[in-house]
């Protein structure tokens, strides 16, 4: 006799997901006149080296994915410790109060988190369906490096810093 091995349910599986520390990245563009920006911690660097590519998993029902899709680039912010008061604001659920007061620079389309632990600016290269995700192939364009600034953890379901062991 055969079993099938039961799937985790959603509480479980959130609460492993919990126990990895990951990056949080704020990714922000103007598309037709209007700057969009959404913070995600699903951010992967290193997928390819050439050509050079990162990634994200986001959710398919953001309603900010499917506008910041269309930018010709996307600034991508890994923030810094100094960003984790700022971090719920640029998750605001009203989209024009997420940028308000928070000092930043455009390149091009992109938008740049001001005083970020370094930055991306990218441009679509794929997407392909995953679940309840879209993973988003990124292809970088242009990087600055913020050296000595330490980057922002989400970890248990909470920020964090990364401190050199």
């Amino acid at each position: 006799m055969t079993t099938t091995p039961q799937r985790p349910d959603v509480i479980s599986l959130r609460r492993m997901f919990a126990q990895f520390p990951t990056g949080v990245v704020a990714l922000a563009a103007t598309v037709e006149g209007q700057d969009h920006v959404f913070v995600a911690s699903s951010f992967t660097v290193g997928v390819s080296q050439e050509p050079p590519l990162v990634m994200l998993a986001v959710q398919r029902t953001s309603s900010t994915w499917p506008k910041l899709r269309n930018a010709s680039t996307i600034g991508v912010s890994i923030l810094s410790k100094e960003h984790r008061l700022i971090c719920r604001q640029l998750s605001h659920r009203a989209p024009e109060r997420r940028l308000r007061d928070v000092p930043f620079t455009r390149q091009g389309t992109a938008i740049l988190v001001d005083e970020a632990a370094g930055y991306f600016v990218c441009r679509i290269h794929d997407e392909h369906p995953a679940g309840d995700h879209t993973i988003a192939v990124l292809e970088v364009l242009d990087l600055k490096p913020a050296d000595g600034t330490d980057p922002l953890v989400f970890h248990r379901s909470g920020f964090a810093t990364v401190g050199v062991a």
